[in-house]
């Protein structure tokens, strides 16, 4: 059978768009949830517990993963699933009107959730399934661009959207105006992807038990026999302990008084220092670190990308010394940080891909391999606001830097194959 159209396209028709709605409603969740609902005054201990709580359908996804693998055809599952978020979004909207709102919000909140979070397996599968390794690493770099673009998006315009709305509409009608108009972009792209995703196919394994139970033993077992999976899951677990922790206290120390180490900066200056400059500069480096990784090579490259991934988070640390007070340093300086992260970050995520390519269920495994990540972020994040009362801004951000010595150590035995050199598969072979 001759290749559809679709699947002859350049990957630059499908995987941009693509990854921008699997950022959108992660972003909705986690970030723009949080700033509504202390508009609508929420305590903020309830608004960080529960939306937390949210966060977990991430670090379990790998759970559902193989009912998914079930699925031959990844394409549909993409399109059901932005399809469902899209719905969700718009009844979250509708949701701010009740005298309950809280409780239906954060319901409805919980399924976009877990749609997303399935999506991430969904379209993650069909990235892994239809590019050739070299593909990949091209790509790797703009979909981690693609994903924060949906950041800059929710942050840089729905949330300054809000804000002007406020004052002439009220709380909630610009907030439910900024999540209907969520839930059209995702629409619509949803509707853009019935006609530009390939639909490549894998060949499906089949259950070894009578239950979708067993299938999920087999996963995990199967998993866990990958030559090197322990030294594996300790670096994708300690990866991101830096850049989870910077992410966490960043934009709290830009924003707290000077008298108690912080910037003082005001919110509409924490968010053109880190929601606009400090996203555009992720982006630039996310770009260029997947040309520069499918040059070099990932076994070559890793060492640059995780210096990039740490070294910058330095700024930090200098800036909590100096307490600097012009915009133009402070935004240069959150721009160099999160460009080294936005540059080193695909090293986890082609590592990741590598580790369990042409396995059985590779991509069950894979979502395994992401929520282990999602783990490994949940945990930093959650005790750095401790560690940075404990520690000061100074120490704390020292702390930082140094967390990184593990993921170096790691590096002497992890396995890593220069992709480089590796043949390019054909587009439609599911081991590719």
């Amino acid at each position: 059978m001759g290749l559809t159209a679709a699947a002859t396209r350049s990957p630059a028709t499908w995987v941009l768009s693509l990854y921008f709605v699997q950022g959108l409603p992660f972003f909705m969740v986690n970030v723009v949830a949080g700033l509504m609902l202390k508009s609508m005054g929420v305590p903020n201990e309830e608004i960080t517990r529960w939306t937390g709580l949210l966060g977990l359908a991430w670090v379990f996804k790998p759970l559902w993963s193989p009912i998914l693998e079930l699925a031959p055809s990844k394409k549909w599952l993409v399109i059901a699933f932005q399809g469902l978020g899209a719905v969700a979004l718009t009844l979250v909207a509708l949701s701010l009107h009740l005298p309950n709102f809280f409780v239906a919000c954060i319901a409805l909140l919980a399924v976009v959730s877990i749609a997303s979070a399935s999506h991430d397996i969904a379209c993650d599968g069909l990235y892994i399934a239809t590019l050739s390794a070299k593909q990949r690493a091209i790509w790797a770099g703009w979909l981690g661009a693609c994903f924060n673009g949906a950041k800059l998006f929710a942050m840089g315009g729905l949330v300054i959207l809000a804000g002007h709305l406020e004052g002439r509409i009220g709380v909630i009608g610009a907030w439910a105006t900024v999540f209907v108009l969520a839930a059209a972009v995702m629409g619509v792209l949803a509707a853009y992807h019935v006609w530009a995703l390939p639909d490549t196919r894998e060949a499906t394994a089949a259950p070894t038990g009578n239950s979708l139970g067993g299938t999920l033993g087999e996963v995990i077992r199967s998993f866990f026999q990958i030559k090197g999976v322990w030294l594996a899951i300790a670096f994708i677990l300690l990866f991101r302990a830096g850049e989870s922790q910077v992410q966490a206290i960043g934009p709290l120390f830009l924003k707290d008084a000077t008298n108690v180490g912080g910037l003082g900066l005001g919110t509409s200056e924490v968010g053109w220092s880190y929601g606009t400059a400090g996203t555009l500069a992720f982006l630039a480096g996310s770009v260029l670190s997947g040309y520069f990784t499918a040059w070099l090579g990932l076994r070559r490259a890793m060492v640059w990308l995780v210096l990039a991934m740490n070294v910058p988070n330095l700024a930090f640390y200098l800036m909590a010394v100096f307490q600097p007070s012009a915009l133009w340093v402070i935004s240069a300086a959150v721009s160099l940080e999160t460009f080294g992260y936005g540059f080193g970050f695909v090293a986890v995520i082609l590592f990741m891909m590598q580790f369990v390519e042409g396995s059985k269920y590779q991509t069950a495994h894979y979502a395994l391999a992401t929520g282990v990540m999602a783990l490994g972020y949940v945990i930093f994040k959650t005790i750095s606001g401790d560690v940075q009362q404990a520690l000061g801004y100074q120490n704390f951000f020292l702390a930082v830097v140094l967390s990184a010595v593990p993921v170096f150590v790691l590096l002497r035995w992890l396995p890593i194959r220069d992709e480089q050199a590796a043949a390019p598969a054909p587009a439609t072979d599911a081991t590719a």
